[in-house]
């Protein structure tokens, strides 16, 4: 790490009252960007979904869990892999324990992944999660809300990701939200994918308080550092 400028205490307390003016600028603008996103048009979701749960086959109106707002965590895990993502992995260890208080503000907070509920139930249990986790397989629903691309569609430059163009093929992460109103119809409201994730990571904002950042600049990927919880 570079040689740091070193202050008095009273230089100290100036420069940091001038950045409190711009982190409070920046609070005022992501309130106002919340609101924006709270106003977005919805969608009509008419696809019957069907997923693997450890109560049996259940719709995305089941996995509601009797609340009116479900958010999923799109957790890569392809049918052939033995073990989830690591990164996901890593957002994961974040939101587990804030299920119970989204519960109390009528939110439904669950992970989905195209691999065979066992393999989740296991993966689950090794990583210590208490959330709840189903399994998409042999559905279309990853693959409709950009968590999944296919070879073909790369091929054929038809791949969306973020949403814009992309080249990448196989699983990636993101986050949906669904609402669900009185006579029980279910609308898209949200998606999220790539940076658009840092918000739901508390460690990543912990990182970006202390001197060395997230100290990934020299890394051959921003997230080459990390492990699962259990192999550090």
């Amino acid at each position: 790490m570079p040689k740091h400028r070193v202050v008095t205490r009273d230089e100290w307390l100036s420069a940091r009252k001038e950045l409190l003016a711009k982190e409070k600028e920046l609070t005022r603008q992501r309130d106002a960007l919340s609101q924006l996103r709270r106003e977005l048009p919805w969608v009509k979701v008419d696809e019957p979904y069907v997923f693997d749960t450890p109560e049996g086959k259940q719709s995305l109106s089941d996995l509601f869990e009797g609340r009116s707002q479900l958010v999923v965590y799109h957790f890569m895990f392809d049918p052939q892999w033995t073990e989830g993502c690591k990164s996901c992995s890593f957002w994961a260890d974040n939101f587990d324990r804030n299920v119970v208080h989204l519960h109390h503000r009528d939110v439904t907070l669950i992970a989905v992944s195209r691999a065979a509920l066992e393999k989740l139930e296991a993966y689950r249990r090794r990583m210590g999660w208490t959330f709840r986790w189903v399994s998409s397989f042999g559905t279309q629903f990853n693959h409709d809300y950009q968590a999944t691309v296919t070879p073909e569609e790369v091929e054929q430059k038809t791949a969306v990701y973020n949403y814009a163009p992309s080249d990448w093929s196989g699983e990636t992460p993101g986050i949906s939200v669904f609402f669900k109103d009185e006579e029980g119809t279910v609308y898209h409201t949200y998606s999220c994918y790539s940076r658009g994730l840092d918000m739901m990571n508390a460690a990543y904002h912990y990182l970006d308080l202390v001197p060395k950042g997230r100290d990934e600049a020299g890394l051959s990927y921003s997230m080459e550092w990390l492990r699962r919880r259990d192999q550090y």
